[in-house]
């Protein structure tokens, strides 16, 4: 074996050679900390969220052809880069040489919020852009379909790409033979509203056009080294692991015969992350590169040879082809297996998975085995000793010994046949989200007919997702043949089906009752697909299908995205340089689009730097009875591990402990930190911390626990007005109901991320930390320093995306990485893992909303008593003023006369819940829409008669005796109701749902009052610090966090407009607790808000200051007026401040003024629901807000939509998953998952109201940070609708008890049918469920 261990490959045209590679290296960090290139983001480390994307280009000198391809760089392995060319976000273009026009359309189009993920979406739609100049919008959300964001919503991103696409700005739809840009709204042209608003929120014209000769060329030099040099096995060894390259079959068999049992790896997207999650490690690893036997692809009498080293990618492409050449009874197989690649992972998995790696893993929920076993596929494996075949058949997929690969063979190619006529192949599956998601249930089918009677001769059916491995229903199918394809068949075949592929109730994974159904639900769904081809072929002998089944056999497709949006434009008389008004691009738009704007953990290493990673507890309550720190600390560049015992009297702050002492209180709480020369000596340490516990009782994990234990954070809160017992006894009807809500992740893409510096002298301390609250950090960690607060210097670039997440928790890994950084004198770097950030932090509490509600048979609600219940965690955290601020929120936009409400934090063995976007109102308004939909149930009305009749009109009162002027509520509402055309639609929903039996169309409309306020004065105070210097420039610093709200770019639009400069002349650097102290957190809505009128009251001191200099000499620019103004030793800097809003609440009498304003709403959804499985599409939705004067509508909108997205998640898939041992499983994207590109509304429609009435806010702008998280109940009672039709139609009348999220389980469950009745149930209390709803 002619070996070779130099690696060469290029980064961004530049050529890289390494001699001795550690094979463990992946090249995100090796791109991050060694080549200093930190534009490519790690995200979660899976592969799951798109953040590392780059591109990988290759050059196979067989077919003289560059494949150019996205990859997720935190899953490739340096070690299989040779001779390749990965291109970075940094080598697509820089602000410094030129922006490319990805970069600048993705900027401009407002596609960028936090920008943390910017750098991967452009790498997407820049590697599409290298392989289809004009790609279709159907190639632009698949190449998006890998990538995930958490701020935007996505539309701007499409936006952004669809600037590309041939038909650019066309929703590519013509229903009813009409385009979009024809029809307007509604199928009505659109009106011009005498140019009072505006429809675009950027200008095509101006952009850079795409010139793909600009493009970065493939390095000639590994062209001429792939066609002249004879390629090497390569070896490369490190400290734990060897990796080796074969070039060739002869080498790699070899390999092969000498390391029987290195896994042989393609893509690393199998391997990699087991390694790094599951802690496995192979000694050896083999990795052939580009070996043609891998590649092949042959066509011969009876099928398809495909290469197990193509990737998933190209197996699609080729498939793709194939389906096109072939006719179409040939092609069964291939179209059921298109049907799956489509929606397997993203585009950066699909491309690095390899089908043989696909094939070999043998995961249990694998999409294409299945289908490769019901199709007969044979397996070609070669070894030294020669070669065979097997078959891909049931027992090679649960690795029977007699039916598997020998440890010393290689799958070389996969045999898939032709299928015959009269034999018919289908895919099915169903996942928690329609791409990008492991399969819950899927399956693979065949059946052969031999000819047209109908007569089963064959019959092949697997599944996937439902045992440990792929499960084949053999016997079932050997019963069921020579049977006639009919109903009787049916119904035999799902009992037999249900016997054989049985499901113990405790099965891991869960959804038990969810996964038997789906397997007969599949197979209905393959009878109805082949009873309608048999039909088709042979009319005369084939029955008709019943009407009622022709609706569950399509699929849930959605259309292309189409958007309007509305808003404002600026009063005519408006300066045209005043940018207040107008849809400013975000500060770092381009800076986020060609990877420049620096987060925290993109900082350069500092001198003598060490990293600190947490031990957390496995228990959720126990007694530490000992701990053994020994063996970690004995590993060569392990420093030191700190304890509680270090910190002695100032481990806790705020009643927050910092380090577990003698016990413990809930899975992931800090029990201690290890601090090492590098990460992966930290974590290698914190591994071998051995911690006995001793389990304590009792556990609670559940509200129902807590309640039941008496087990509360504080005392109750309470709100009550006029006298509900007296009421309660004038009503027509009373109802009693109750309904849980879910929590949610805060899943912001860029991690828990610190790094202390100390500063050598006097004790001092710079902290760079993502967090929203710098003043909450310098406080913690002066206190647990025992410093004084002018110490220690808290600073703030930006923060890739936080969402109420980075305030207490962040203070506390602070404060434990600042005290060891004080104690060593080195700088130490922390910044948490996907899954340890969702272990640790706790997120959106969990809700329990009882109610006991009494009302007219009109529909109004005389008196209402509640009760909430939300599961605070093991800490205080904010669980007290969130529950004040849900009661203070839950009447939403409704009068109810007589109320009581009762709030109380539930105390549990969980890590403390905490702020999360929206506080506390996204919960106890989806209690009191629940209550309305009930009563509107009841009295025979709908639901949005039932919300007219009781909304607040006019001057009126809340529970709490604050004034209120609904006036703008009642014109959100009404706009909404007609933007929509609800009435025609609800029509039109109605008529579907009577023509359709296992589809379901529903519509909702939700109104919207969001209070603004921050419950008190002291907490809505800001600050500002303004500069002029002498070259006419400003600088703007003030209290407020940039997280991708815009607020720095809106604070650069004030002090241009105060200063009357441009604002390219006003700079902001960023937020320091040097610069600025005393700072409020950032969050609530209200930081543009506050710190605006802080810049605003500098601004206007210079201006007020300067007056008589710019009097003087009124055509000077600022150059000539700063430098008179220092000659004339006029200070040209000033203070800035905001005291607050007037707020104030007392408790005791349950009034107050809490809130300065309120922001008002509403919102229409429409979707369908697949009543066989439980899947949903967004079809559209209209959003009315009153957001007063916009400040920046690009920003506006942003938030409005990226906040509704954020609460479709919430509402509909997000879902936290624990153990009955209080383990969270959901940590990370695969587990977790939040909306990706495919889940927004085919349709969005956004307009804002006129502005009206001036008040004293910013310019009478409103923030708008929190109240669209409301908005997306609407999908979530728009699938409600669409259950109750369901329901009915089945003639269900009892109570469907209702929660959230609706995830496709209870969607499927609730819609019951003979499917739901065949299913074997488990008694209660019979087995230990895999999780538990908290």
């Amino acid at each position: 074996m002619d070996r070779a261990s130099e690696l060469l490959f290029f980064v961004n045209g530049r050529k890289v050679i390494e001699k001795n590679v550690d094979p463990e290296t992946m090249l995100l960090p090796y791109l991050r900390k060694k080549l200093r290139l930190t534009g490519t983001k790690y995200g979660c480390g899976g592969g799951g969220c798109g953040a590392c994307t780059v591109m990988i280009s290759q050059y196979n000198s067989r077919t003289k052809k560059i494949r150019h391809y996205p990859a997720n760089a935190c899953l490739t392995p340096i070690c299989s880069l040779h001779g390749t060319a990965v291109t970075t976000v940094e080598g697509v273009g820089s602000s410094k040489t030129r922006i490319h026009p990805i970069q600048e359309r993705i900027a401009k189009c407002h596609g960028t919020q936090c920008g943390f993920c910017t750098p991967g979406m452009v790498m997407s739609m820049y590697t599409l852009l290298r392989n289809h100049p004009e790609p279709t919008l159907d190639q632009l959300t698949d190449a998006l379909g890998g990538n995930l964001c958490r701020c935007t919503g996505y539309r701007p991103i499409i936006e952004a790409g669809k600037t590309f696409c041939k038909t650019s700005g066309c929703c590519q739809s013509k229903e009813n033979g009409v385009c979009c840009l024809d029809q307007g709204v509604n199928g009505l042209p659109e009106l011009e509203e005498d140019n009072k608003t505006s429809s675009v929120l950027f200008s095509e014209v101006e952009f850079l056009p795409l010139d793909p000769t600009q493009e970065l060329i493939f390095p000639p030099e590994l062209k001429i080294m792939a066609e002249k040099q004879p390629p090497k096995t390569r070896v490369f060894s490190g400290d734990r692991m060897m990796w080796i390259s074969p070039v060739t079959l002869k080498e790699l068999l070899e390999a092969k015969f000498k390391y029987p049992q290195a896994p042989v790896v393609m893509g690393n997207t199998s391997v990699g992350p087991e390694m790094k999650f599951k802690g496995v490690l192979h000694p050896v690893i083999i990795s052939p590169d580009r070996i043609e036997e891998l590649n092949v692809r042959k066509h011969a009498c009876n099928g398809l040879t495909l290469g197990a080293g193509l990737s998933l990618a190209q197996v699609e492409d080729i498939l793709a082809e194939v389906v096109q050449e072939l006719p179409e009874e040939k092609t069964q197989t291939y179209r059921a297996l298109l049907k799956h690649l489509r929606t397997l992972a993203g585009q950066q998995i699909r491309n690095m998975a390899s089908l043989g790696g696909h094939i070999v893993s043998r995961h249990l929920d694998s999409d294409l085995n299945p289908l490769l076993a019901v199709a007969n596929c044979t397996l070609n494996l070669r070894s030294k000793e020669g070669e065979r075949q097997i078959p891909l058949n049931e027992q090679f997929l649960s690795k029977c010994p007699g039916a598997d690969l020998k440890s010393q063979e290689i799958l070389v190619s996969v045999n898939i046949p032709y299928s015959r006529k009269w034999e018919f192949v289908s895919a099915f599956r169903q996942a928690q989200r329609r791409q990008n998601a492991l399969a819950i249930v899927n399956s693979g089918m065949r059946v052969f007919f031999g000819e047209g009677d109908g007569i089963i001769k064959e019959l092949s059916i697997l599944y996937g997702g439902v045992g440990s491995t792929t499960i084949c229903a053999k016997n079932s199918c050997q019963k069921l043949i020579g049977r006639p394809w009919n109903e009787e068949m049916l119904d035999t075949a799902c009992r037999l089906v249900l016997d054989e592929v049985s499901l113990p109730g405790w099965a891991p994974g869960g959804k038990v009752e969810f996964k038997r159904t789906l397997i007969i639900s599949f197979l209905f769904r393959f009878y109805l697909e082949v009873s309608q081809i048999l039909k088709r072929m042979d009319p005369a002998h084939c029955p008709s299908l019943a009407d009622n089944y022709e609706s569950a056999l399509e699929d849930l497709h959605s259309r292309h995205h189409w958007q309007t949006l509305n808003y404002p434009n600026v009063n005519p008389r408006q300066l045209p340089q005043d940018p207040i008004g107008r849809p400013m691009m975000h500060l770092s738009g381009i800076k986020h689009a060609t990877g420049e704007a620096v987060y925290c953990d993109d900082m350069p290493a500092v001198d003598q730097e060490l990293f600190l990673m947490f031990v957390t507890s496995s228990r959720a309550h126990a007694k530490i009875v000992s701990m053994d720190l020994s063996e970690a600390l004995s590993l060569p560049g392990v420093v030191d591990i700190v304890t509680a015992e270090q910190l002695k009297d100032t481990n806790s702050f705020a009643e927050e402990p910092l380090l577990a002492t003698d016990e413990v209180f809930c899975v992931g709480q800090l029990v201690c930190a290890v601090v090492a020369d590098s990460e992966i000596q930290a974590r290698r340490a914190a591994e071998r911390v051995k911690i006995v516990y001793q389990d304590l009782k009792p556990l609670i994990l559940t509200i129902e626990d807590a309640i039941q234990h008496k087990s509360f954070l504080e005392q109750e809160r309470k709100l009550e007005c006029g006298n509900v017992d007296e009421a309660f006894k004038v009503v027509d009807q009373i109802l009693e109901g109750e309904i849980h809500m879910g929590g949610q992740e805060h899943f912001y893409m860029e991690t828990q991320s610190m790094l202390v510096v100390p500063k050598g002298e006097d004790q001092e301390l710079d902290i760079y930390v993502s967090t929203q609250g710098p003043r909450y950090i310098q406080d913690i960690v002066a206190s647990t320093l025992k410093l004084p607060a002018n110490k220690v210097m808290c600073h703030v670039r930006r923060v890739g995306g936080a969402f109420g997440g980075k305030i207490v928790k962040t203070g506390i890994l602070a404060a434990i990485t600042a005290f060891t950084a004080s104690k060593h004198g080195r700088a130490v770097r922390c910044i948490l893992e996907r899954g340890e950030d969702m272990l640790i932090t706790g997120g959106r509490h969990p809700y329990l909303g009882k109610f006991k509600v009494g009302f007219m048979n009109d529909g109004r609600i005389l008196a209402l008593e509640m009760e909430h219940y939300s599961n605070g965690g093991s800490t205080l955290d904010e669980s007290l003023i969130l529950i004040e601020m849900g009661l203070l929120k839950m009447d939403n936009a409704y009068k109810f006369p007589n109320l009581r409400c009762l709030g109380r934090a539930c105390r549990t063995n969980l890590p403390s819940n905490t702020s999360l976007r929206g506080f506390g109102f996204p919960q106890t308004g989806l209690i009191t829409e629940f209550c309305i939909t009930e009563v509107a149930s009841k009295c025979g009305l709908s639901p949005e008669q039932v919300r007219t009749i009781n909304m607040y009109k006019g001057l009126d009162q809340t529970p709490y005796k604050q004034e209120i002027n609904a006036t703008r509520l009642i014109q959100c509402w009404r706009e909404c109701l007609a933007k929509s055309s609800f009435s025609l639609r609800r029509a039109t929903v109605d008529k579907f749902n009577i023509e359709n039996y296992w589809k379901k169309k529903g519509l909702a409309i939700v109104p919207l009052k969001f209070p603004i306020g921050v419950g008190s004065v002291s907490m809505g105070q800001a600050a500002a610090l303004v500069h002029i210097y002498l070259d006419g420039s400003a600088l703007v610093t003030h209290g407020g966090i940039e997280m991708g709200q815009g607020v720095h770019t809106k604070m650069i639009q004030v002090a241009s407009r105060e200063l009357k400069m441009p604002m390219s002349n006003v700079h902001l650097r960023g937020t320091s607790t040097e610069t600025v102290p005393n700072t409020n957190i950032s969050g609530g809505s209200v930081v543009a808000d506050l710190n605006g009128l802080a810049v605003k009251d500098a601004c206007q001191a210079l201006m007020k200051r300067l007056e008589p200099i710019i009097n003087k000499n009124p055509g000077g620019t600022w150059k000539d007026w700063a430098q008179a103004a220092f000659d004339e030793s006029i200070s040209l800097s000033a203070v800035g401040y905001f005291r607050g809003y007037e707020s104030n609440m007392d408790w005791e009498k349950g009034e107050g003024h809490p809130f300065e304003y309120y922001v008002y709403g509403a919102a229409c959804s429409e979707v369908e629901i697949d009543c066989l499985t439980g899947d949903h599409k967004n079809i559209r939705t209209d959003i009315v807000m009153d957001v007063g004067n916009s400040i920046n509508p690009a920003l506006d909108i942003g938030q409005i939509e990226g906040a509704f997205v954020q609460g479709m998640g919430l509402y509909t898939m997000e879902e936290l998953k624990y153990s009955p041992q209080g383990v969270l499983y959901t940590r990370g994207p695969n587990q977790y998952k939040i909306p990706a590109i495919c889940d927004i509304p085919a349709e969005l429609h956004i307009s804002f109201l006129p502005p009206s009435e001036n008040s004293n806010t910013l310019y009478s702008s409103k923030g708008l940070g929190e109240s669209g998280v409301f908005l997306g109940c609407s999908v979530f009672f728009a699938i409600h609708d669409a259950v109750i039709a369901a329901r009915q139609e089945r003639g269900l009348r009892r109570p469907w008890q209702l929660s959230s999220p609706l995830t496709p389980e209870k969607i499927r469950m609730a819609c019951e049918d003979k499917f739901t009745k065949m299913i074997p149930r488990d008694e209660p209390g019979s087995y230990v469920p895999w999780n538990v709803p908290v």
